[in-house]
């Protein structure tokens, strides 16, 4: 049974309004995958912070109307389940995830500050480290310098006090 015109508008406004917070939106269809796997993979969503949804499309492309997420409209095609984050990295990684797992999930399309992604584009979003392992590898590379230019002068120190 289909929806009458206010549970439409509900839909579109609920999923717009996850839309408006969003940095990362991830499209992957899901045709025949059993409703144990997809409890799984929305557990995994709720989880991550992931707003996970299956959503008509042509109720999706309302949604995203006037977005930086516009640019999916022309993929929204097929039975495709929507992932969306305020997270720049989480709906890519917990749909990427599963996909590895489950190969009846196919991610199509993917959109991240306003660019849209392809499969390959979504993987690599999802393999990008957490922000505190980027962080960490940041101050590694500053902090490098500093410590070779230490390592440098306890040399010559000890070059100096050995030959004195």
């Amino acid at each position: 049974m289909g929806l009458n015109l206010q549970e439409k508008q509900a839909v579109v406004a609920e999923v717009s309004a996850q839309v408006a917070q969003a940095q990362t939106i991830v499209l992957a269809e899901y045709r025949g995958i059993e409703v144990g796997d997809i409890t799984k993979l929305r557990a995994n969503a709720r989880k991550s912070g992931v707003y996970f949804r299956v959503v008509k499309n042509t109720l999706a492309r309302r949604a995203v109307q006037g977005t930086p997420f516009e640019v999916l409209a022309e993929k929204m095609e097929g039975p495709l389940v929507y992932g969306i984050s305020a997270d720049p990295v989480a709906a890519a990684k917990v749909v990427y995830d599963f996909a590895r797992t489950n190969e009846k999930l196919v991610i199509t399309a993917g959109a991240y500050n306003g660019k849209m992604l392809d499969k390959a584009g979504v993987s690599a979003l999802a393999t990008v480290p957490p922000k505190e392992v980027l962080l960490a590898q940041l101050l590694g590379l500053l902090q490098s310098p500093v410590s070779g230019l230490a390592r440098v002068l306890v040399a010559v120190a000890e070059k100096k006090t050995a030959t004195a």
